[in-house]
């Protein structure tokens, strides 16, 4: 698409008149806003759909089922792919900050997880039962510290091109642009799984996510990006301690670090919700098809909005977006419990994970866009990864007690992760408002 194309439609997407804003970024940066902007959106648009086509909560586990896994290894690859993706994010922002351009981190961050994407496709239809599960964990392994690469560099990509007040209506259309392919892809999983739910199907689901990443990879590497400048103080060598003490010294990361924690409800709570409908609900494989198609309607119809507020008032979003979440739990909560009749209707789950899909959506563009406008250069990517690193680690201590409350039963583990989600809207709505700062 010719650049005054992209510039046209970026502005029309923006809402933006003949000045182009280019609050946070350079003046060479803004130069090139329109076509990264697109190069960005597509990108995660794809990588988004890879997501979803290797989802650990819904094909990858029913892929290992398949190969005959053991139940143990099957209830490692959500905690490895999330936290294993997060913890390490300290000590490689040690790494990107020493990069003036890090778009490449990105690119051969994106290129490894395609590949090891790919790797569990292969070993799936190559080996069965515990050599294949142990395959595919350490596949997933690679996976993680190659998303941990990219997550790092990728923030501070994107704040280094795409000014204040347009990043949250980014992240928003790309979930949109990105729910529409899920929602396409939640319809042919439904349609296929009546006639031809075999491990060939599940592994061209899985070979066609890895193809999304390698795409992806492509089209990054055209995003124009500025040199950073870079720091030789050698204490920046020992940054990983340093780092950590940034929760102690800094009060603001702080206490975001801890609101971020609290959101996770979000998250959590959705395989709970999958549990559910299969417990009470019969024709599970239909019944994923359909789960699919909610949570991509979800983010059609929902993020763009969730976007523009995010841009206003990051922290509001957060807080909003959570309560919905919380209140949403504890009303599927009380029909389960207290209606026989209803806990057993096909329409309820698809419904409840679609109110939790635009609430989770809303979660995540609040505190994407609060991180990004809450610092700049070097001071961003420190926040990133500390951030993400905690919060890994937070992941799995809260991953360890949601298993242990299962044991009680699956209600209880909604309703407290419902009960944190209020807190964390509280936490949320007390951080300060960064729009009106740093600019």
């Amino acid at each position: 698409m010719p650049s005054s194309s992209l510039n046209k439609l970026y502005k029309y997407l923006n809402n933006e008149g003949d000045e182009r804003v280019c609050k946070g970024i350079t003046d060479e940066a803004c130069k090139h806003v329109a076509t990264n902007y697109f190069s960005i959106l597509f990108t995660h648009t794809f990588t988004k759909l890879g997501d979803t086509l290797s989802n650990p909560k819904t094909v990858l586990t029913w892929l290992m089922n398949y190969v005959g896994a053991p139940v143990f290894l099957i209830s490692l690859i959500v905690p490895i792919r999330e936290s294993g993706a997060l913890i390490p994010q300290v000590a490689i922002s040690n790494y990107v900050k020493r990069k003036p351009i890090r778009k490449y981190i990105w690119v051969i961050g994106a290129i490894i997880q395609g590949l090891a994407i790919a790797a569990i496709g292969i070993v799936a239809l190559q080996f069965e039962k515990q050599t294949a599960g142990w395959l595919i964990i350490i596949c997933l392994i690679i996976f993680s510290l190659a998303r941990a690469l990219a997550s790092v560099s990728s923030k501070d990509v994107k704040g280094k091109t795409i000014p204040k007040t347009r990043r949250g209506k980014l992240g928003g259309y790309t979930s949109s642009f990105a729910g529409v392919l899920v929602l396409a892809a939640g319809l042919y999983i439904t349609y296929k799984s009546k006639t031809n739910e075999d491990i060939q199907f599940y592994t061209n689901l899985i070979f066609f996510a890895a193809s999304m990443w390698i795409i992806a990879a492509v089209i990054y590497a055209f995003i124009k990006e500025f040199p950073t400048d870079i720091t030789t103080d050698e204490s920046e060598q020992n940054s990983i301690l340093d780092n950590i003490k940034l929760l102690k010294e800094d009060s603001h990361l702080r206490n975001f670090v801890i609101a971020r924690s609290l959101l996770l409800c979000s998250a959590l709570s959705a395989p709970f919700y999958v549990t559910l409908a299969q417990n009470n609900v019969e024709g599970t494989s239909y019944l994923l098809g359909l789960l699919i198609i909610s949570n991509g309607l979800a983010s059609i119809v929902s993020s763009p909005s969730w976007g523009k507020l995010a841009d206003k008032f990051s922290k509001n979003t957060m807080a909003y977006a959570v309560t919905i979440a919380s209140l949403c739990g504890i009303v599927l909560v009380i029909l389960v419990s207290f209606s026989s009749s209803l806990k057993t209707q096909l329409w309820l789950y698809p419904l409840a994970f679609f109110i939790l899909g635009i609430a989770h959506s809303g979660v995540r563009q609040g505190r994407k866009t609060y991180v990004l406008d809450m610092a700049k250069g070097n001071e961003r990517t420190n926040y990133v990864s500390v951030s993400n690193t905690i919060i890994g680690i937070i992941l799995l201590f809260t991953g360890g007690l949601s298993a242990a409350l299962s044991l009680i039963s699956v209600e209880v583990v909604i309703i407290v992760l419902s009960i944190l989600g209020f807190w964390g809207a509280i936490k949320s709505y007390r951080l300060p408002n960064v729009e009106k700062e740093n600019g």
